[in-house]
């Protein structure tokens, strides 16, 4: 099953060749559409990192089990042991 950064792995070497392959034969010349492909290739990475950046579902599941293991314990009335303590 395709996900999403299999369509960015597949579009990155397309946007290098197609879309400067495309520029040159729409007339620019090949040092101006390398530019303007690779442009085009680092936004698409740039989103990949960025706007819709990779997460592990370990690191989730991680964040759920302890967000319900603090309210778990708030509510039954434990101590919460990752609670700031304050030096003063």
């Amino acid at each position: 099953m395709t996900e999403y950064y299999d369509y960015v792995l597949g579009l990155i070497p397309l946007a290098l060749f197609g879309l400067s392959g495309g520029l040159t034969e729409l007339g620019l010349t090949l040092p101006q559409a390398v530019p303007l492909a690779a442009g085009v290739a680092a936004g698409i990475v740039g989103h990949a990192l960025f706007i819709n950046g990779p997460v592990s579902a370990a690191l989730e599941t991680q964040s759920d089990r302890s967000q319900s293991r603090s309210a778990e314990s708030a509510s039954a009335g434990h101590r919460n042991d990752n609670a700031p303590i304050n030096a003063d």
